[in-house]
């Protein structure tokens, strides 16, 4: 797929960016029509096209010269506004709350941020859980799918999001601890 997305001229960073307006579009869709408890079924679906799209993009950079500094940033900019724009829709389902789903897209992007600052340091780039990106995607994907299939979630929103928080924060002292400690070393 990588190899025929780049005989036709696509680049890394066009994979990246539509990915990233597939996301807002998917977000945007759940927002205004959250009634539509079946729409939630997309989340999981596109957590896997978003997990293919990001393989092509960095396929594209490594094996085709397309790596650049702004894809660079691209790839972790838009991450992080995929994953605010797929969670948040979320705070509209039954017995959720806004404040919790803003909490933990705060806590996301701070961890993203800690993994990528492990670079700034001389470490590497840090990917510790306990709560990571693909993590967080699973978690999201699996509620996605219980919604849609119409589960009744409200009794328990409220502790899965109060779980996610804290796995999300245990993220980021792992990674920040791992990161110094690979400075260290």
């Amino acid at each position: 797929m990588a190899r025929l997305l780049f005989r036709s001229g696509v680049t890394a960073n066009q994979v990246t960016i539509a990915a990233c307006v597939i996301s807002i579009g998917v977000g945007a869709l759940l927002c205004l029509r959250p009634e539509e408890r079946h729409l939630f079924l997309l989340v999981p679906l596109w957590f896997c096209l978003r997990m293919a799209f990001n393989a092509i993009d960095g396929m594209l950079a490594r094996e085709f010269g397309q790596a650049t500094p702004l894809g660079a940033y691209l790839n972790e900019l838009t991450d992080t506004v995929s994953d605010a724009a797929l969670y948040l829709p979320f705070a509209l389902l039954p017995g959720s709350s806004l404040w919790a789903l803003s909490v933990i897209v705060i806590l996301s992007i701070v961890s993203e941020m800690a993994g990528a600052l492990g670079v700034t340091i001389g470490a590497s780039r840090r990917y510790d859980g306990p709560l990571g990106k693909s993590d967080r995607a699973f978690v999201f994907g699996l509620i996605g799918l219980l919604a849609g299939s119409g589960v009744a979630l409200e009794g328990v929103l409220a502790w899965i999001w109060a779980g996610v928080a804290l796995l999300i924060a245990a993220t980021i002292v792992n990674r920040v601890r791992h990161g110094l400690a690979e400075r260290r070393a």
